[in-house]
């Protein structure tokens, strides 16, 4: 415990430093609103692949449905602030998205994660796949179209925050009673079981955590992009956050801060030269 406490202080005071850091570069010009979205972009991606990791890495489950969770959060946060516009607004559809997410995965996972594999794989990726067709077919959520003008209501310091805030709570899991008890699920479940540990609800613990960081990445995209539609949230984005989780290493945080840093940068990098004349 006293461990884990002199860890959050040091996490706390590296991400106040790089807050004021951030801010200080804006101030003078050498980040711009170029590189500001980009940096959103990065931080957004850090909290999905932060959540998927948990799931995949830590407590070793297959899942495909990430970009289902995310987008429940992202059509709770624009339906709601398009009627109520203020970060008070914001924060509320937030907690809406996390809570309706929650319930989602609890009804997504307590069937499905007692499958193994690729069957899990298959299980959650038909879920987000549902989940984005009754997206697709409800005239509160605009259908096809999707739902333009959201207000923008979550700038790079929110972001930031909320990196920092889901980054904090998923270290504080693994490093607790809970998750030793996910990693042991992960490295062998029927030892884990044979030792008294409830299998079950561990695997189901880390699923729905990972989820509602995932609600919370989404919020923060459709208040930061203001657009948003169903094919926004398909099979690919979900495999685009996975692909984030494997470059940087199954079960390392530190590795997902690089990775999505890094493809982010590309990304941005590749952009440029797409519109560059040669």
């Amino acid at each position: 415990m006293k461990a884990n406490w002199k860890a959050n202080v040091a996490w706390i005071v590296i991400m106040i430093a790089g807050f004021y850091l951030m801010n200080t570069l804006i101030l003078v010009g050498v980040i711009n609103a170029f590189i500001e979205n980009m940096l959103v972009t990065i931080g957004i991606n850090i909290i999905l692949a932060t959540g998927l990791n948990l799931i995949i890495g830590f407590a070793g489950q297959f899942s495909l449905g990430h970009a289902g969770f995310m987008a429940i959060g992202a059509y709770s946060t624009a339906i709601i602030t398009s009627s109520v516009e203020s970060p008070a607004g914001f924060y509320i559809s937030l907690v809406v998205g996390v809570i309706l997410t929650i319930i989602v995965a609890l009804i997504v996972g307590i069937p499905t994660l007692r499958l193994r594999g690729d069957y899990l794989a298959i299980a959650t990726m038909g879920a987000a796949e549902i989940i984005r067709i009754i997206i697709n077919n409800l005239k509160i959520t605009g259908g096809a179209a999707g739902i333009f003008n959201i207000p923008a209501l979550a700038a790079w310091p929110t972001v930031y925050v909320m990196v920092c805030l889901t980054t904090i709570i998923i270290l504080n899991f693994i490093r607790s009673q809970g998750g030793r008890a996910v990693k042991s699920v992960r490295e062998d479940e029927i030892a884990a079981e044979s030792v008294g540990i409830n299998v079950f609800k561990w695997k189901l613990a880390a699923f729905v955590l990972g989820a509602a960081t995932a609600a919370i990445a989404g919020s923060l995209h459709a208040s930061y992009i203001q657009t948003i539609g169903p094919n926004d949230f398909n099979i690919m984005a979900s495999i685009s956050i996975l692909i984030i989780v494997v470059l940087g290493g199954v079960g390392s945080i530190t590795g997902t801060f690089v990775a999505a840093t890094v493809l982010g940068v590309i990304d941005t990098i590749l952009q440029i030269l797409e519109h560059c004349e040669w």
